[in-house]
């Protein structure tokens, strides 16, 4: 018998164990912080976190550090260790027996993961698509691993990215060579990209206005402050700058996260508002 196996099985014993494996799963390849997995399973916060390093010491899931917060991300591999013992060992070499589990299995020599879920494609809106939109776009682009294709536009485009948005992204290792500034009509034809959210970025409430974005999308507005408007030195400007540029990670980080497979739309638009609240995801 393999102990790892055994020991596998023995950590999901335990209804809360099983639950909180089944709401990581669902979220991979994303993650999802403790207290989220707590609400999830209805189980008080300390608690799940004993419940977590069950799971971590059996190998089914580890810990990721995001600033202050914790997040856990399902170890596929494991799993599918697992339900390879199951396939070919409880089942004398028959997996045809435990039905069709076999999907799940890499075949043998693949060592590419496959992911069931699809990639999303995101477009971020704000008025001038030379900064805010711009950040979005590159932040995404590497926060999302190939799992989000972001886009970004603008309903008065600039001719092009403000240069010093562009500068502090290379400091801070981004590739711009395919950031541009350019109108929103490009992701409306026959030919554009489908959508499956549309974020705007638009500091609405200082009289911006952004373009309507409809009902044909999961839509969200995440109002941020517009670097055009800043003032002082160049060291408060970058300050300021690198200020927008944390607030921007922190709610991609959270958007990313975010558990896709088991939210309907209405429940993703409710997350998607929540993330856009400032003080509820201020850095």
């Amino acid at each position: 018998m393999d102990p790892v196996a055994i020991d596998r099985l023995g950590s999901l014993a335990q209804p809360t164990r099983l639950a909180a494996l089944r709401h990581l799963l669902a979220a991979h390849p994303g993650c999802l912080p403790a207290g989220e997995l707590a609400r999830a399973c209805d189980t008080p916060h300390n608690t799940m976190s004993a419940h977590l390093g069950v799971l971590i010491r059996a190998g089914l899931a580890h810990v990721e550090r995001a600033g202050r917060t914790m997040n856990y991300r399902a170890d596929v591999k494991a799993y599918r260790s697992l339900v390879t013992f199951l396939a070919h060992d409880c089942c004398n070499g028959r997996p045809d027996l435990c039905g069709d589990i076999t999907r799940l299995i890499l075949k043998e020599g693949d060592q590419t993961e496959q992911f069931m879920t699809p990639a999303f494609n995101v477009l971020f809106l704000c008025t001038r698509n030379s900064a805010r939109s711009i950040i979005a776009e590159a932040l995404l682009e590497r926060i999302g691993k190939g799992r989000f294709h972001a886009y970004s536009a603008g309903s008065e485009p600039a001719d092009a990215p403000m240069p010093e948005v562009i500068d502090r992204l290379k400091q801070l290792g981004h590739d711009v060579s395919r950031l541009r500034s350019k109108s929103w009509n490009e992701f409306i034809g026959p030919n554009a990209p489908r959508m499956d959210f549309v974020i705007a970025l638009c500091d609405s409430p200082q009289g911006q206005v952004c373009p309507d974005l409809g009902q044909k999308y999961v839509n969200a507005a995440w109002p941020l402050p517009d670097p055009a408007d800043f003032r002082g030195s160049p060291t408060e400007r970058v300050t300021l700058l690198n200020e927008l540029y944390a607030m921007v990670r922190r709610r991609l980080e959270i958007f990313t996260s975010l558990p896709f497979a088991s939210l309907d739309r209405l429940a993703l638009k409710k997350r998607l508002d929540e993330i856009g609240d400032t003080v509820r995801t201020a850095p």
